[in-house]
């Protein structure tokens, strides 16, 4: 896959997003984002940013108001977007996974029943018949929610369950571009998760010159700092308004660049985390890909990322690591 191929994949994509999403947003309406991932996790930093640089692209726009789960007000959501459109943050947290979110999603279609809600794109996933039809009641009272959704099989699911507008969506990190180039400093990286949403057990047998990584580790030191780099940026700005997104963006900009600075040591990885498959998109890596729990990667792969020759859908670890470790030698001409 060369560079160009890369770009026409990656502006394909932002494409969709934006015709996908373009009738939601207006200039002159303010906007609000709910749910920030004010966590570990660096592919939901990826999606953040994603959300930021579209708006900031498309609209010239910043939300008028942002909090996470654990900070939201609806008083202050009122007061600084009385009118507009409230967004709720992409991933793959909607369904009973993730419960945490999905509680906080549906309490905001129920707490704001006459204003328009729109879901960034997600994936769905259930394992509850019941947790299934009480989301349904939940959309069916609002009447004015739109699902984006990441892949056809989430469509699907939402088109036969939810009475709600929904739309096949790519994943908003495509929205940050293409990426410039880094140095490499190893052959082969796996990625692997260790989570709710990893396959098979605790027994991987990885080759001992393979480093085996995940990237939900992060300095908490580091992050408080930029946060705190953030406000004073507000300040010293003079937007006093700005201080709470100027805090939690700038805590997005250091666990993605952690992210990014940590896969693009390799000249080849291994993975099962579909961020690092996006964000090796966006560098140009190649990289094996194998699915998480549900299926999620394979999904979304078939319906926006896949058939490149960046990617590669791995059988097995050892089928996907042995592809990783032919590309790694190619890239350095062995």
């Amino acid at each position: 896959m060369t560079s160009q191929s890369r770009s026409e994949l990656i502006a394909k994509l932002n494409g969709m997003i934006h015709d996908c999403l373009k009738e939601y947003v207006h200039p002159d309406k303010p906007l609000a984002i709910l749910d920030f991932p004010d966590i570990r996790n660096c592919g939901d930093s990826a999606i953040w940013l994603g959300e930021m640089a579209y708006l900031k692209s498309h609209f010239k726009k910043r939300p008028d108001y942002v909090s996470r789960i654990s900070d939201f007000s609806p008083d202050e959501l009122k007061r600084r977007v009385p009118t507009g459109p409230i967004f709720i943050h992409g991933g793959g947290n909607f369904g009973d996974i993730w419960v945490k979110h999905q509680d906080f999603r549906e309490s905001i279609m129920e707490r704001f029943p006459d204003r328009q809600i729109i879901q960034f794109p997600q994936s769905i996933h259930y394992n509850s018949a019941e947790r299934i039809e009480q989301t349904a009641r939940t959309i069916g009272r609002h009447k004015n929610f739109v699902l984006l959704v990441r892949d056809e099989e989430s469509k699907e699911f939402s088109e036969k369950h939810f009475d709600c507008t929904v739309r096949l969506c790519p994943d908003m990190a495509f929205a940050i571009g293409p990426l410039p180039d880094r140095a490499t400093q190893i052959s082969v990286l796996a990625m692997l998760r260790e989570d709710a949403e990893r396959v098979g057990n605790t027994d991987r047998k990885i080759p001992s010159d393979i480093p085996v990584e995940d990237w939900i580790t992060e300095s908490k030191r580091k992050v408080d700092i930029a946060k705190k780099l953030g406000v004073a940026s507000a300040y010293l700005a003079l937007k006093p308004s700005e201080v709470a997104l100027r805090r939690l963006d700038a805590a997005a900009h250091n666990r993605f660049e952690r992210g990014i600075s940590q896969i693009s040591r390799a000249r080849a990885i291994v993975t099962d985390r579909l961020h690092v498959h996006i964000c090796s998109l966006l560098l140009n890596r190649p990289h094996a890909v194998l699915d998480n729990s549900y299926g999620k990667i394979r999904r979304f792969m078939n319906a926006f990322s896949g058939g490149t020759a960046l990617s590669y859908k791995a059988t097995s670890l050892d089928d996907g690591i042995a592809w990783a470790r032919q590309q790694a030698n190619q890239s350095r001409g062995v």
